[in-house]
This record gives C-alpha cells, structure tokens and sequence, in this order.
C-alpha cells in the first residue's frame, strides 16, 4: 500500500468525493420531495378519518335519542 499521495491523485479523490457527495444531495432533495408529498396524503387521510369519527358520532347520538323518544312515547 502507498504510504504517500501525489498531488494529482489527492486531485482524483476530491473529484470523486465531490462528485458522489453531489449524487448523494440529488437523493436527499429528491426524497424531501416525495416525503413532502406523502405528508400532505397523510393529511388528507387524518382529515377524512375526523369527518368520519364525527359522521359515526352524529349517528350513534341520532340512534340514542330516538330509541330514548321511543321508550318515552311507549311508557
């Protein structure tokens, strides 16, 4: 193994390193864009699941005051 680097091929690595270390930023900015996206899915999905919670709220209480009206109008 050498144990000396000559200019040119320190010159090599940092252009390796420099090049890879690019890629690598491309990936990351890439995935921020793809995880943005899924965030505002997620979103979505969170705000229909409240809308349906409410919906199946509203329906249970409209069954308890009717089978309540019920009891009531029979007794």
């Amino acid at each position: 193994m050498r144990s000396t680097w000559t200019d040119s091929r320190l010159d090599d690595f940092k252009d390796h390193v420099d090049s890879r270390l690019d890629d690598l930023n491309g990936r990351v900015s890439e995935l921020s864009t793809r995880v943005d996206g899924l965030s505002g899915r997620i979103d979505n999905l969170q705000h229909t699941m409240i809308q349906g919670f409410i919906a199946l709220t509203v329906a249970l209480f409209t069954g308890f005051i009717a089978l309540a009206g019920l009891i009531v109008t029979k007794l």
